[in-house]
């Protein structure tokens, strides 16, 4: 087998979180903004949520985003930058981020479950 050949997944979804390090502040908000910009800009459907963000498109694409949000955060002058990554792929069907939540919600309210937001008690 060739391994130099085989191809990337057509689409996925990674939801990802870049952590600055060294920076001396306890905040993120401004490199997080930096990389919302970035992502906006690109045209790839993307979702930010309080521990990082999930962006979909072709696996190219979102690997290359990433690389630029990296690139983003290292322009605002932090000189290391670490990613946490997990990356979806199926061949079966097309099924976006909010496919994926939208069949648990359908789930839950058939079965009169519980909602998606905790009381924080």
């Amino acid at each position: 087998m060739d391994y130099t050949q085989i191809a990337t997944p057509e689409r996925c979804y990674a939801d990802f979180c870049l952590i600055p390090v060294g920076t001396g502040s306890v905040s993120v908000a401004e490199e997080v903004a930096a990389v919302q910009r970035l992502l906006k800009a690109s045209g790839l459907t993307y979702t930010m949520h309080s521990a990082g963000t999930t962006v979909e498109g072709s696996w190219d694409q979102v690997m290359k985003v990433i690389g630029q949000a990296h690139s983003v955060v290292h322009a605002k002058g932090v000189v290391r930058v670490q990613s946490s990554m997990r990356v979806g792929t199926r061949t079966d069907k097309k099924q976006t981020a909010s496919d994926k939540v939208k069949r648990v919600e359908d789930i839950l309210a058939k079965q009169g479950g519980a909602g998606t937001e905790s009381s924080g008690s």
